[in-house]
Formats: structure tokens, sequence, C-alpha cells
């Protein structure tokens, strides 16, 4: 799951600094930050050392992705809306999600806290590469997104809680963010705003 998380957010990250016109150095920056923020937070969360400073594999695994960005870049017009870039940010969403639901149960956290470091470790590189691009990170304003890895994260707790294995929580957990993210992208779901309710009540 790590694996695949890294190679995916590297490359939608990337994918985001190219549509912004970085040059090669910030285009590296904001896809490994995207790729390893998320983990980094997760770790700290948990009093371990990160894995991106572990094993030199794991940089190389986001700089595959850095690399597939560019590649992309070079033959497609519109990299960062293309659907290989729209299904890698859900399945990048997915595994991270589902990695951090795991590492939270090892170390024994509650309920909230198997959740909250899923989501975390979902979407806290790709809030940290909106920074790195001088925007609001767009999971606060925009779109379902950090929702999936809620719903990702609650279903691998609740999987586990049934008595299902690791490895059926973990694919509940892939599963169900993966497929709410790809149905937002499709049907434009969006969570309602203040004003939206407000409109609502008049």
């Amino acid at each position: 799951m790590n694996t695949v998380g890294l190679v995916a957010f590297a490359l939608v990250g990337s994918s985001k600094a190219i549509r912004e016109e970085f040059d090669l150095f910030g285009i590296v920056i904001v896809g490994l930050a995207m790729a390893f923020a998320g983990g980094a937070t997760r770790d700290l969360l948990v009093a371990r050392v990160p894995l991106a400073l572990q094993s030199p594999i794991e940089i190389c695994l986001g700089l595959v992705g850095v690399g597939l960005a560019i590649g992309l870049n070079v033959v497609l017009s519109s990299p960062e809306t293309h659907p290989v870039t729209l299904v890698s940010d859900a399945i990048g969403l997915a595994a991270f999600a589902t990695a951090g639901a795991i590492v939270a149960t090892e170390v024994g956290v509650s309920a909230f806290g198997v959740v909250a470091i899923a989501t975390i470790n979902a979407v806290g590189g790709g809030a940290f590469a909106d920074i790195l691009l001088d925007r609001a990170p767009f999971i606060l304003f925009e779109d379902f997104y950090a929702s999936c890895a809620v719903l990702g994260g609650s279903a691998y707790w609740v999987v586990g809680t049934l008595g299902a294995t690791a490895g059926t929580a973990a694919a509940a957990c892939a599963v169900v963010t993966v497929g709410t993210r790809l149905a937002a992208v499709t049907y434009g779901w969006n969570l309602p705003t203040a004003q939206n309710l407000e409109l609502q009540r008049k």
C-alpha cells in the first residue's frame, strides 16, 4: 500500500507543480512533499522515525512518480486532468488511507485514532503540496476528497471490529476509499458549504 501511494501521489503532486510552471527542482520538491508529508506526519504521531528517512528506496519510489509526471507532460496537453492522473490520485488516496489505518491499529489507538491517522496519512501530503503551491489546501473548501479517506478508515475499523482478518479490513478500506473518490469525480460530488445551507433555508 505504501509503495503504491508513494508513486501515485508523487505523480499527482508533480503534475500540479508542472501546471503552475515550476522548474524541475520545484517539480521534484512538490512531488516528494505530496508523497511523503502525510506519511511523515503519521509516523510522528505514532512516535516512530518516518519511513522516508529509513530507506533510500522510499525516495526512489517518489522519484519514479515524479518521472512519470514529467513523461506524461511530454505526451499529454493537460496531464493534471487526464484520467491517468485522476485515477492515480484515487489509488494513492486509498493506499495511504489503508496504510495509515494499519499503522494506527498496530499501535493500539482508539477508533477515532484509526480514522484520524488514516485520513492524515491520506490527505496530509496533498495539503502540504498546496501550501507549497501558494494556495489554500483544496481539501478544506472543495471536492469530496478527505471524506473518502474518513469513510475508508471507518470501514477498516468496522470490518476489523467485526472479527475479519487484517487483510480483509485493509481491502475494505481501499475499496471504499477509491470507490467513493472515483464516484465523486464522476458525479461531481461536493460537501455543502454554509452558504449552500443558507440558500436552501431561504
